[in-house]
């Protein structure tokens, strides 16, 4: 790549043009009218500060280095298709290198004091809120989200470090009274160890804070993999923990994608490595799972998820509407909490459709850079093929699609129409596989104990909604829903002070909250004998 292209590349020429569409679907479809932008940016945005896009490097032990194979692999926009930059192809021993740095790292780190540790989270969460409109950038580019959403991310990602940097302080263990008189019994929390944190493209800044921040807080050491298609947030994170002056060794960041089976490989089964933390597919997970065995490894695995999203009869049906947008179309669907079924009892149902498809016509989709976009590309043509095949199974087994339902290749590679699709049974793929984007099916139900028994009948189990305004109702329901987490009259669930995770194939361990905070530790029991002797004269 030259060096004219790579300025270029830095400099801002958007000209992106909108306009209204409409599109047939089936002769007794209503018409789809979605503002989209027609043309999509070509050229990459301009950074305030350059120097956090980092090319050709990856972080290990407090230094910038490259591969030491050379190679390299490419990253592209998913809006346009077009090339971003390259990022080192790390191995099997660059990998290891990294790892070795962590090791040496720990020995000194853990035996800092919380409050020192408190410092450092606050010292980085400080630069990411001063360089949030870089880093919200740099999350539209590679990941193709609109810009509101990116910044959102970033401020969601920063809280992590500020919600640990809380608790850093105040790890406390536990005084146990003993069965023995002349026993005295305590715990201690100490830290595991090196950590492997292996992190998704879908929330490329929040996915890597909210497994450093509780890692650092308790004193571990981390080598945290940055998804191949959206390194570069991470790579500008790692540059500014370098500049809040977190010792060399204590966070490494590292890059691969043709690669990825054999560091992951690396972190799973080195001895050195005593906690794996993922966020990804359950088949991944399960793969993972196998050969942490081999050392015994503690794990958190969030995987994926199908999550039910229930309307009651009786619940407040505007308040439901809003609810299914937020936790349907967040980030064009690709969140594994999005809301994957959407049931809705018959009573309000035609109501339901009418007011969630008016909404869904409202939405604009283009390129991320454009301010009045508010959904943005799929990440890649796999992820596109998925979501088309499943209204395509959808429409063939008796759906009716009454927004959207098509790919959009006249705004770029990777962007898919909102879709909305009524008439859904149980036959079809969307009721038993994650889609994983921007399409919306609704399945009608008459009784409670049928829709929970439909909500429940999935292999996995991360997150599940449901809208009801009679009290009773919302204890039997959330408490019979086979899921890690419930959002009641809410679409949105996500907070830095509430426990994350799934029950079931969707994994086990909790980010965030008090409860991350003893994934990255162990419990060491000390008792004391020969105490309770009288007072000496």
């Amino acid at each position: 790549m030259s060096m004219s292209l790579q300025k270029t590349l830095f400099s801002v020429s958007r000209a992106a043009t909108r306009s209204r569409f409409q599109r047939s679907t089936l002769p007794a479809v209503l018409s789809l009218s979605l503002s989209c932008s027609r043309l999509a940016s070509t050229m990459a945005p301009k950074l305030k500060d350059p120097s956090l896009f980092k090319q050709d490097v990856c972080y290990v032990n407090g230094e910038w280095v490259k591969a030491k194979s050379g190679k390299t692999f490419e990253v592209n926009d998913p809006a346009t298709g077009k090339f971003i930059g390259t990022c080192p192809e790390f191995s099997k021993e660059d990998t290891q290198t990294a790892i070795a740095a962590a090791e040496t790292a720990f020995e000194s780190f853990r035996k800092t004091t919380g409050r020192e540790r408190s410092k450092l989270l606050r010292r980085w969460y400080d630069l990411m809120v001063e360089n949030a409109e870089d880093l919200a950038t740099l999350i539209t580019w590679e990941n193709g989200k609109p810009m509101a959403d990116a910044k959102g991310e970033v401020t969601y990602a920063a809280n992590f470090f500020e919600w640990f940097s809380e608790e850093a302080p105040r790890i406390y263990g536990d005084t146990i009274p003993s069965s023995t008189p002349g026993n005295r019994v305590f715990t201690i929390k100490e830290p595991v160890g090196v950590c492997a944190l292996i992190t998704p493209w879908n929330f490329p800044a929040a996915m890597v804070t909210r497994k450093i921040g509780p890692a650092l807080a308790v004193g571990c050491t981390v080598v945290c993999k940055a998804p191949g298609e959206t390194p570069y947030t991470s790579l500008a994170l790692a540059e500014l923990a370098h500049r809040a002056g977190v010792p060399r060794g204590v966070v490494n960041f590292i890059t691969a994608l043709d690669n990825t089976p054999a560091v992951g490989e690396v972190l799973t089964t080195d001895p050195t490595v005593r906690k794996v933390s993922f966020t990804g597919s359950t088949p991944v997970g399960k793969l993972l799972m196998k050969q942490c065995s081999s050392t015994l490894k503690k794990l958190s695995l969030e995987l994926g998820g199908n999550a039910p999203f229930i309307v009651f009869d009786d619940a407040d049906v505007d308040l439901a509407v809003a609810g299914a947008i937020t936790s349907k179309f967040r980030s064009s669907g690709q969140t594994c909490v999005c809301a994957n079924r959407i049931y809705v009892q018959r009573g309000v149902y035609d109501e339901f459709a009418q007011k969630f498809a008016a909404k869904v016509r409202e939405f604009s989709v283009g390129n991320g850079f454009d301010a009045a976009v508010t959904h943005g590309p799929l990440i890649h043509h796999r992820a596109l093929d998925k979501v088309d095949q499943h209204v395509r199974d959808a429409e063939a087994k008796g759906a009716k699609v009454v927004v959207g339902g098509h790919k959009m290749p006249e705004l770029g590679p990777n962007f898919f129409q909102p879709t909305v699709l009524t008439g859904m049974t149980g036959d079809m793929a969307m009721a038993a596989e994650e889609t994983f984007g921007p399409v919306a099916g609704l399945f009608p139900f008459d009784t409670e104990d049928e829709v929970v028994r439909l909500a429940n009948a999935t292999l996995v189990g991360l997150a599940g909604y449901f809208f009801s305004r009679d009290l009773h109702r919302v204890f039997r329901v959330a408490e019979h829903l086979e899921v890690g987490m419930v959002g009641v009259n809410t679409g949105l669930i996500s907070d830095p002070a509430s426990p994350f995770g799934g029950v079931k194939e969707s994994g086990f361990g909790r980010e965030g909250s008090l409860y991350g905070i003893g994934e990255y530790q162990t419990t060491k029991m000390v008792t004391y004998g020969g105490m309770g002797l009288p007072l000496q004269t």
